[in-house]
C-alpha cells in the first residue's frame, strides 16, 4: 500500500516523534559525511506551480543524499488543471517516477494528485497548508527544548496555511499555540474547530500580539502578503501595523524564548531584521531542517509500505 503525506494529521504522534528521530539520525548521518542511500536509483517528480527556494533546494538535495534523483517541473511545464487534467499528470508521472512532492496553489488539486498517483505524494505547500514546514518548526523547537509538549508557541500574524499545520499539529501532539491576528485574518474555521475538538492542546486567538507574546517560548510569524495576495499588499501592510516581532514584542516573551520564521522575510514588515539576525533567532537552524524532516518523512512513508528501512 502506498502513504500520502499531505498534512501533519496523516501522521499519529508516535509517527511524529518516530519522523523527528529519525530526521535527527539522517541529519548527524549528513554532518559525519556517513551515507545513507536509501533511495539509491529512484526518482521524484516535483511539481511547482508556486516557486521556493528551501522547498526546492532541501527536496532536491535530499533525494541526491538518499542515492536518487529529483527533476524541477516548474509553473511553465505543467500548468496543473489548466493545460492538462490533475489525474493525468498524477498518472503520467507515476509510471516514471518513484516519488511526487507538488507545491501547489489548490489543496483540491493535492488531494487529486494523491488519489490518482500509483506512488507517494508529499505535499509541499498548498494555500490550505504547509505539513513540511511545520515538522521541520517542531522538530527545531524539539532540538532547542527538548520537547514540543507544553510549549507556548505564538504565531503573531495572519492565520495563513502555516497556522492551519500549526493547528493540525495541535490536533495530534499536546502544546499551546497561540494566534494573534486581526479581525479578518483567522485561520480556517473547520481546522480551528477540528484542533479544539481534539482536546489535546490549548488553542487561541487573539487580537493583541502583546497579550499572545506574553510568557511564549516561541514568537512565531510569517510574511503578511503571500503568493497570490499581491492585490492585497498594502491593505494587509495597513491591518498588521503593530503584529511585527521586533524587540519590544520580544520583551515580552520569556527571557529564552525562540524566535522563528519560515522565510522569505520582509524585513521591516512582519520582522525587523534586528532580531530575526538576533541571539533568539533559530530561523536558519529552522530552514536546515525541512531537508532532514522532509527526508525522515519520506523513510515513514517508504516503511509504511514495507520497505524496511532501519534508521
Amino acid at each position: 500500500m502506498k502513504r500520502d503525506f499531505l498534512a501533519v494529521t496523516d501522521f499519529s504522534k508516535d509517527e511524529i516523534y518516530e519522523t523527528f528521530r529519525i530526521a535527527r539520525q539522517l541529519k548527524a548521518d549528513v554532518k559525519n559525511g556517513k551515507p545513507h542511500h536509501y533511495f539509491a536509483n529512484q526518482t521524484m517528480s516535483m511539481v511547482f506551480a508556486k516557486p521556493s527556494l528551501r522547498t526546492r533546494v532541501s527536496f532536491e538535495t535530499g533525494m541526491v543524499q538518499f542515492g536518487g534523483h529529483a527533476l524541477y517541473l516548474g509553473p511553465n511545464d505543467i500548468s496543473i488543471g489548466k493545460r492538462e487534467s490533475v489525474k493525468d499528470i498524477a498518472r503520467v508521472i507515476s509510471r516514471y517516477n518513484d516519488w511526487i512532492m507538488a507545491r501547489l496553489f489548490d489543496h483540491e488539486h493535492m488531494i487529486e494528485f494523491a488519489k490518482y498517483a500509483s506512488v507517494p505524494v508529499i505535499n509541499g505547500l498548498t494555500d490550505y497548508n504547509h505539513p513540511c514546514q511545520i515538522m521541520a518548526d517542531m522538530l527545531t523547537i524539539q532540538e532547542h527544548r527538548g520537547t514540543v509538549e507544553g510549549q507556548k508557541v505564538v504565531f503573531i500574524g495572519d492565520g495563513n496555511n502555516v497556522c492551519n499545520s500549526f493547528l493540525n499539529f495541535a490536533a495530534v501532539v499536546p502544546y499551546h499555540f497561540v494566534l494573534a491576528a486581526p479581525e479578518g485574518y483567522d485561520p480556517d474555521p473547520v481546522t480551528l474547530e477540528r484542533a479544539k475538538a481534539a482536546g489535546l492542546s490549548t488553542i487561541e486567538v487573539v487580537r493583541d500580539p502583546i497579550e499572545a507574546a506574553r510568557n511564549a517560548d516561541v514568537l512565531y510569524t510569517d510574511v503578511w502578503t503571500s503568493m497570490g495576495q499581491e492585490e492585497e499588499r498594502q491593505k494587509r501592510l495597513n491591518d498588521f501595523k503593530g503584529f511585527q516581532i521586533n524587540r519590544e514584542l520580544l520583551s515580552f516573551a520569556k527571557s529564552d524564548a525562540l524566535v522563528m520564521h519560515c522565510l522569505p522575510a520582509h524585513y521591516g514588515e512582519e520582522i525587523t531584521e534586528e532580531v530575526l539576525d538576533g541571539p533568539h533567532s533559530v530561523v536558519f537552524d529552522e530552514a536546515e531542517n525541512r531537508m532532514h524532516a522532509q527526508k525522515a518523512v519520506m523513510v515513514m512513508l517508504a516503511n509504511s509500505s514495507g520497505a524496511g528501512i532501519n534508521v
